[in-house]
């Protein structure tokens, strides 16, 4: 259905989107709210006005779609395609006639009304879609305010808060036609009218209707509406749209959305594919629709195009303004899968635009420090090592290496890899052939104990290297191929004065080569002057400005290596990271044992306590992880106390249990996680700030409590804690009652053991915004691109390319809109995490 009073595309647009839909789907039927026959059925009208090829018309129209096979679908299909190439356009009528009066057939349009092709109103003169929602009548400082709650303050952002989803209110129904449970829309007369007492005391009003049309009687009741009864008069025409019930052997409707048609309006409410909004308190969804339609109307004409003409035609996508209407008001679903494929494409192409542009910036602006090519240091260090370097990590040194001889632009590059691929060697030997060349490096780790488990682990990769000298902050090593001694130090928080004032004067006169710490690094009185390479583990964990500050350590700007242990999608390394060169190491070292895993039901409860207590008993140790009750760390955390609590006192009161959730100050947090490092807790129950945790090769069980509501990136990270040493390793994945989408997210946890292929899995099934966990990910607000929609991705991320080639500081006139669109889409970005 039309939305009437809206862009109007003809149904030949209609049907060729639902066509396209069908055949991506296989014809299966379920492009169409309630199949492909109810859409040809509303169309008849128009469809018999065809010139051209009626004869085949008739033919297409007199079998119905839901009988035939997909094979007879696909043939069927392709003869539509003969029809819908052959005639021009036809106008769409706004309601079914069928269901409307001669009088309701000429009611006038709203105002500002235009079909495709056509201009929109504009803004009254002076004003703009920037200006604040106070513009609109009916838009109080009280409904603004409640309108700010959703992120709209202009009516740009009220343009651009699109529907949840819609409600199918277009199958239009006589009275006697209908059934228990159907969604109807009934366009029929007020019989009577009047108030009635509901509750359980009876102090409740509700307005109560008879409604009548040639087929019979229906009551209707608003509960708690009184105003209904002055606002509904007897012997006037009402639309009304909702499911049917059945209340004492008697239809009725309850609490329906409901229009009056003899007011001459057009419908918003009923009769067609309703919005559902985000709401919050104090504001309702008809109101939420009213100003929504206000805005549509009156405002929309002054939205600019931002595509340029060309690269409209390149991607065949919908003018802007006729998807924003459809997105919101669609005349089918063909309609809005058009308008969402439109509005995704924005989305990701500014997000493109963005990203390539500040590469671009970084590339032209910024001047690096070449760091000299001494294969001699490299090949002296990899030769100590007590193992062989896989293929991955010697693609990824090489790739380094690289960079770094480069100098200009400056390294900006992500190394990802698994949890225990080996990514501290890369980065280790990008930072010796630092140090060698007479540079100094910085390792920044977001927690004290993965900062002393990076020097640990440094400490450990340098131990076959000459002459070692090591204190609990500091190390020092010889290279044969160095007349002078490598020098690294370890500062956090909770480095003693004394100790962080050697350090800082080490750094500060070049004599320290290597200084690894958490934000430690980048507070006041720390220098770097000679500051080459600048690394950040577990990226994510940091903003953009966290990152930039570290590299205004040194006098020069330094080259940048990101490390992540999440295996990113490719998809999400073009979206999030497009302004990052990225190495992958995509292959674990040799001898490293699967992490066996198993998905068990709450009847297996007492049967996994019984095996974590198995191990613990044979010297082992487990982690216990509280599922994500919600988007609260207090939540979470009350939940990881209570659990802990039970666990103490019920199941394992024998046993020396630790606790660690995001509540506690840090201080406590690297407590806890030395204690559980150190063997003094035999488990530990945690939320999931433990994903990004430490290294315990003594730990062999990790049981995962509601695994269902984690991702299986987050899931794969859990798994990644154990398995770090030589014992045999679990996984244990407790679930009450999972959905079926989280059934096949825990199968294949259980199957696939290659954190890419199952981050690629995870994305399919859970979509971006979890993919790094609650409000960690630092994922822009999408709201029509899905990321798993590879085609889209790469056309935008092509058309990106494109015009920043041409125009790389968007000034040219055809551009300027793109321009100021980027520009307010970073003003929304945040730089810090949340």
């Amino acid at each position: 259905m039309a939305p009437a009073g809206g862009s109007s595309p003809s149904w030949r647009d209609s049907l060729r989107n639902i066509l396209r839909l069908e055949e991506s789907r296989g014809f299966d039927d379920r492009v169409v709210m309630g199949g492909l026959d109810k859409f040809l059925q509303r169309r008849s009208a128009d469809m018999a006005s065809v010139d051209a090829a009626r004869d085949l018309v008739q033919q297409l129209t007199g079998r119905p779609y839901s009988e035939m096979s997909p094979a007879d679908r696909r043939q069927w299909a392709g003869k539509w395609q003969v029809v819908l190439d052959t005639d021009g356009p036809a106008d769409v009528p706004t309601l079914p006639a069928a269901a409307l009066t001669k009088q309701e057939k000429k009611a006038p349009k709203s105002p500002g009304t235009a079909t495709k092709g056509q201009s929109r109103r504009k803004p009254p003169a002076g004003l703009t879609v920037d200006d604040p929602v106070t513009r609109l009548r009916g838009v109080d400082t009280k409904t603004a305010d409640r309108l700010a709650k959703l992120d709209v303050a202009t009516i740009r952002d009220l343009l651009y808060l699109f529907p949840r989803r819609h409600v199918d209110y277009s199958n239009f129904s006589k009275i006697s036609e209908l059934s228990p449970g159907e969604e109807c829309t009934l366009v029929a007369d007020v019989s009577d009218v009047h108030l009635v007492t509901g509750g359980r005391q009876g102090k409740r009003k509700d307005t109560e209707a008879v409604l009548s049309d040639e087929t019979g009687n229906l009551r209707v009741i608003w509960f708690g509406q009184r105003y209904m009864a002055r606002t509904i008069k007897p012997n006037t025409r009402i639309a009304v749209s909702g499911k049917v019930d059945v209340y004492r052997g008697q239809l009725v409707l309850e609490s329906p959305e409901y229009e009056l048609l003899d007011r001459g309006q057009a419908p918003i409410n009923v009769g067609r594919l309703v919005p559902v909004y985000p709401l919050t308190a104090g504001l309702t969804g008809r109101n939420l629709r009213r100003i929504a339609w206000q805005a549509l109307q009156e405002w929309l004409g002054g939205v600019d195009e931002l595509l340029p003409d060309d690269l409209l035609a390149r991607t065949g996508l919908m003018p802007l303004t006729d998807a924003i209407q459809q997105a919101h008001y669609p005349e089918d679903l063909g309609q809005w899968e058009a308008a969402r494929r439109r509005l995704a494409f924005d989305e990701l192409f500014t997000l493109q635009l963005a990203v390539l542009g500040r590469r671009s910036r970084q590339n032209q602006s910024e001047q690096g420090i070449a760091v000299a090519h001494q294969p001699e240091v490299a090949e002296g260090f990899l030769s100590s090592l007590p193992f062989q370097l896989t293929g991955a990590q010697k693609r990824c040194i090489g790739q380094i290496d690289g960079d770094l001889e480069r100098g200009t632009p400056p390294m900006n590059r992500l190394l990802q890899g698994e949890v225990g691929s080996g990514k501290t060697v890369v980065a280790l030997a990008a930072l010796l052939k630092t140090a060698a060349a007479g540079y100094q490096g910085a390792v920044m780790a977001p927690t004290e104990v993965l900062a002393e488990q990076h020097f640990q682990t440094v400490s450990r990769l340098l131990g076959g290297m000459a002459r070692p000298v090591q204190s609990d902050y500091l190390l020092t090593v010889y290279l044969d191929s160095l007349a002078r001694p490598v020098t690294v130090g370890l500062l956090t928080g909770s480095t003693r004065a004394s100790r962080k004032r050697e350090l800082t004067e080490m750094a500060a006169n070049g004599a320290l080569d290597l200084l690894i710490g958490t934000h430690a690094l980048i507070q006041e009185g720390v220098s770097l002057p000679k500051l080459a390479l600048a690394v950040a583990d577990e990226q994510h964990r940091f903003g953009v400005l966290q990152r930039s500050a570290l590299r205004e350590r040194g006098l020069e700007t330094p080259h940048t290596l990101i490390m992540s242990a999440t295996p990113i999608p490719r998809t999400l390394t073009l979206t999030l990271y497009g302004d990052l060169d990225v190495s992958t190491i995509d292959e674990l070292p040799a001898g490293r044992e699967k992490v066996a895993t198993r998905w068990l039901g709450p009847e297996r409860r007492e049967a996994a306590y019984g095996f974590i207590r198995k191990q613990v008993e044979e010297g082992r140790q487990a982690f216990v992880i509280c599922p994500l009750v919600g988007e609260s760390e207090v939540i979470e955390s009350k939940a990881a106390t209570e659990e802990y609590e039970r666990l103490s006192e019920e199941v394992f009161p024998d046993l020396k249990l630790g606790l660690l959730h995001g509540r506690m100050s840090s201080k406590d947090k690297d407590k806890v996680m030395r204690r559980f490092r150190d063997g003094e807790l035999d488990i530990l129950v945690s939320t999931a700030v433990v994903e990004v945790g430490i290294d315990v090769a003594n730990a062999t069980v990790m049981m995962i409590e509601g695994s269902d509501r984690f991702g299986l990136a987050q899931l794969h990270q859990f798994r990644g804690r154990v398995g770090r040493g030589e014992h045999k390793s679990y996984c244990i994945l407790m679930s009450e009652s999972p959905s079926d989408v989280a059934r096949e997210r825990l199968a294949a946890l259980e199957e696939i053991h290659d954190g890419f292929q199952l981050a690629e899995v995870d994305l399919e099934l859970r979509g971006p915004g979890d993919f790094f966990g609650t409000r960690q990910s630092g994922l822009p607000n999408l709201r029509m691109a899905q990321l798993s929609d590879r085609p889209l991705l790469d056309s935008a991320r092509e058309e990106a390319a494109r015009v920043m080639e041409q125009d790389p500081r968007l000034r040219q006139k055809k551009h300027a809109g793109l321009a100021d669109h980027v520009a307010r889409f970073l003003d929304t970005v945040s730089d810090e995490p949340t």
